[in-house]
């Protein structure tokens, strides 16, 4: 480890409780995604043996009300369910700064509605953080709709990155394939090495210590959506150590920003401007 590496003083104690919170933020969501998000949650959780109380679900509903009525319900044999609706389409990271700001729990758990977790994931997340008590942030290893592993973790991204990696088609990219596999860490992200403290980790599962990200105040409030996750990762650096960990283990079926629309494209241009002026611009 890096002796210089900003410390987290809240660590866990060997005889502490373990509380767990979870948060997932809705928009006129994949039914199915949904159901198969919080059935592979429910396993997961069932195989933790020293989560002290029961784990809560925060179902945050960005949509019109009664959006997520006909969906299938959690099952709650594992978990409490809360669901948080009626404050409209207030963003993504606003969305789960409502579940954060309520969790009362020794960890939180970012969660995308289109994931899967492995059923040991959890388990050996909250395995690592209890024998880490510097690391205030856990990535996972993450795999796509066809099991191989997608590089979601970055380092500081050019605009030329961005560009390349979100709007242009897979045949014009070749050119860029080096500079696009360091961009996403390729040279040491791997399926059987941890490694520490890369820059940027994806927001579809994010586990926190729950007073770290309380004490960043959650996610900036002036993303709507896109490059939350790339804020709030950045700002984790600063206090604590963030970790990723092969042996967690997801599935995740999210798109880019180009394959959605120009909504979306839209809304990724304004995130990455928000976030270069605060950060610091690199074109090349």
């Amino acid at each position: 480890m890096n002796a210089n590496a900003p410390q987290n003083r809240s660590a866990l104690k060997p005889d502490a409780a373990i509380t767990l919170s979870i948060s997932i933020v809705v928009y006129r969501p994949d039914a199915a995604l949904l159901a198969r998000t919080i059935e592979t949650l429910e396993t997961a959780l069932a195989q933790l043996h020293d989560v002290v109380g029961r784990p809560c679900l925060y179902l945050i509903d960005n949509g019109d009300p009664g959006e997520l009525a006909d969906l299938p319900a959690p099952s709650d044999a594992e978990f409490d369910t809360v669901v948080l609706k009626g404050h409209g389409n207030v963003g993504y990271g606003r969305g789960h700064n409502l579940a954060i700001a309520r969790a009362d729990s020794r960890f939180h758990l970012i969660l995308n509605p289109d994931v899967e977790l492995n059923a040991d994931g959890l388990r050996r997340a909250l395995a690592f953080l209890h024998g880490s008590p510097e690391t205030g942030l856990l990535a996972p290893w993450i795999g796509g709709d066809d099991g191989r592993q997608q590089f979601l973790c970055r380092r500081y991204p050019a605009v030329l990155d961005l560009f390349v990696r979100g709007f242009l088609p897979s045949a014009l990219r070749k050119p860029f394939a080096g500079r696009l596999a360091r961009y996403e860490m390729r040279d040491v992200i791997g399926e059987s090495n941890i490694v520490w403290d890369p820059p940027i980790v994806s927001g579809c599962f994010m586990l926190f210590r729950t007073d770290v990200l309380k004490s960043l105040g959650g996610f900036d409030p002036r993303y709507f959506l896109y490059f939350e996750d790339y804020d709030l990762s950045l700002r984790t650096r600063r206090v604590a150590r963030i970790a990723y960990v092969p042996s967690v283990r997801i599935l995740h079926h999210g798109g880019g920003a180009a394959r959605k629309g120009s909504v979306h494209i839209k809304l990724f241009v304004t995130s990455a401007y928000r976030f270069f002026n605060r950060f610091g611009w690199k074109w090349l």
